[in-house]
């Protein structure tokens, strides 16, 4: 079972800058994609950014210009930089871990970002 474990969530003030970190258990390359997706209270997840296999990214247009995902695949990591935050960043932060299409997936528990006004 792959495993997906989020980390570097906490309090920032606007305009504050935050890393977040994504561990998966296995090769990320096994992967098509990994997700970064959001979810703030009382909203649907939605999808922050993307980055696929080839290396190329995607993000969406709330956060493009103010987020950048990295990845290192010898530590099966990828990481969210997150800069120039808002109150609307607030959210709890999932990492999703999707191997083909139409995969639901392999996503984490979860980490809390608070963006202070």
């Amino acid at each position: 079972q792959v495993q997906v474990v989020e980390s570097g969530g906490g309090l920032v003030q606007s305009g504050g800058s935050l890393t977040l970190s994504c561990v998966v258990s296995e090769t990320i390359a096994d992967f098509l994609e990994i997700m970064w997706e959001r979810q703030a209270p009382g909203k649907q997840r939605r999808l922050v950014g993307t980055i696929a296999r080839s290396g190329f990214t995607h993000y969406a247009d709330s956060v493009k210009g103010r987020f950048t995902i990295s990845r290192d695949s010898r530590k099966n990591t990828v990481n969210l930089h997150m800069t120039s935050l808002k109150p609307e960043d607030t959210g709890t932060y999932y990492c999703n871990a999707r191997p083909e299409l139409g995969s639901p997936g392999y996503r984490g528990q979860g980490t809390q970002v608070t963006v202070s006004s």
